[in-house]
């Protein structure tokens, strides 16, 4: 078995090794009630195993009541909350497990998932570094790494980390892409030939092929070749995961802004947990003047990631164009709290602490904004007109 298959996998010994085999009370007149901590955790196991998470986690908690230093009781516990998508209580019960147990590289693997999970490719990295370091033949670890620098825009860490898997992985069209794109942003001209070349031979003409070519027309800003491509690929298979929102975001740069709507709509109805999709139908809607629907998909949005910054700017936005400044400068709070360093959010925060009255602090988040952006040249057109193109096509997770 894959030592990083499953989780629960590499951690039954641990149970087995270190948990008592009963526990109970004897007192006087009392005759002592075994418990039997192995058949409980197997039992959960099996329940996991087979969807039943309430099942599962009942008994989970039923070996932590014995014993509180179970390891793997807290690993599954973790994987039933990513199952339910509850993030910041899967990683709770990770980290406790990770620090009883931090030689099991399982563990790390699933913290990294967690952050991989809501797109914070970022702190994914540390993660799956050290399981890459301990296991380095994971082809799953290294994979997902590979992936968190390209997303981060480390092109050269990407290209070392995902070329050696090309033996593994050279049949699917998002490593190859990915791993193009990484050599064309590196100026590797032999790999990105190599893996394009591969790409357009495997392709075949399919609906899959046409997105991903898509998709790199838009990462070049060729948006009628972007659009031309997405819709051979949407006449393919209408159904395509993510053709329709890469023709919403090609149609939002040609300010085709009433087709945008119709094809992130189009996405939502195909895949109705993509984030980005609510995200981007709200700066839709905000752009055409419907605020009210714009902050109902950046709630939506938010609702499956509470850390994506550019759905609290549009809340931010809406909110103090209302004048309702509380609710603003409550969003905008959080955005800081995510990330220390947006000049946009502090400086929209400095505009609506002054129109609260509060003159002193909003001159002193100005001057902070401005400092920022003073400090950060090299990146200010892309603070002032947000992050790059989002990709949850590239972001699924390698076979």
């Amino acid at each position: 078995m894959n030592r990083l298959s499953s989780t629960s996998a590499g951690l039954t010994v641990l149970i087995l090794l270190f948990l008592p085999l009963c526990a109970g009370a004897q007192g006087q007149g009392q005759t002592r009630v075994a418990v039997n901590p192995q058949k409980i955790f197997a039992a959960g196991e099996a329940a996991l195993q087979a969807g039943k998470l309430d099942i599962a986690e009942h008994d989970f908690r039923q070996v932590l009541a014995v014993d509180p230093g179970v390891a793997g009781a807290y690993a599954n516990l973790g994987v039933i909350h990513m199952r339910r998508k509850q993030w910041p209580q899967a990683l709770a019960m990770l980290q406790r497990a990770e620090k009883l147990a931090p030689n099991i590289p399982g563990i790390r693997l699933n913290i990294g998932l967690v952050y991989f999970r809501q797109n914070d490719f970022r702190s994914a990295i540390k993660p799956f570094e050290s399981v890459v370091r301990d296991v380095p033949d994971s082809y799953q670890a290294q994979h997902l790494l590979g992936l968190c620098y390209f997303f981060n825009d480390r092109w050269t860490d990407a290209i070392a980390t995902l070329a050696p898997l090309w033996g593994q992985a050279s049949d699917q069209l998002n490593y190859l892409y990915v791993l193009g794109i990484a050599a064309y942003k590196s100026k590797n001209s032999a790999l990105e030939e190599k893996a394009l070349g591969r790409l357009v031979e495997i392709g075949e003409n399919s609906p899959e092929f046409h997105l991903l070519m898509g998709k790199a027309h838009l990462n070049r800003e060729e948006y009628d070749d972007a659009v031309r491509e997405l819709e051979v690929a949407a006449k393919a298979d209408p159904k395509l995961p993510f053709v329709h929102f890469n023709l919403g975001l090609a149609y939002m740069h040609k300010q085709q802004f009433e087709q945008a709507r119709g094809e992130f709509q189009k996405d939502i109805a195909i895949e109705p947990d993509v984030t980005f999709a609510y995200e981007q139908l709200g700066a839709v809607e905000a752009t055409l003047g419907n605020e009210e629907e714009a902050a109902k998909n950046y709630r939506q949005a938010l609702k499956l990631n509470a850390q994506l910054v550019s759905a609290h700017m549009g809340l931010a936005k809406i909110e103090e164009h209302r004048r309702h400044y509380a609710a603003a400068l409550a969003e905008l709070d959080q955005i800081i709290r995510l990330d220390s360093g947006n000049a946009s959010a502090r400086y929209l925060r400095g505009q609506v602490l002054m129109r609260m009255g509060r003159e002193k602090e909003g001159r002193q988040e100005l001057a902070a904004a401005t400092k920022m952006l003073n400090q950060q040249r090299a990146a200010r057109q892309k603070e002032l007109e947000g992050e790059g193109l989002p990709s949850p096509e590239l972001a699924r997770e390698p076979e």
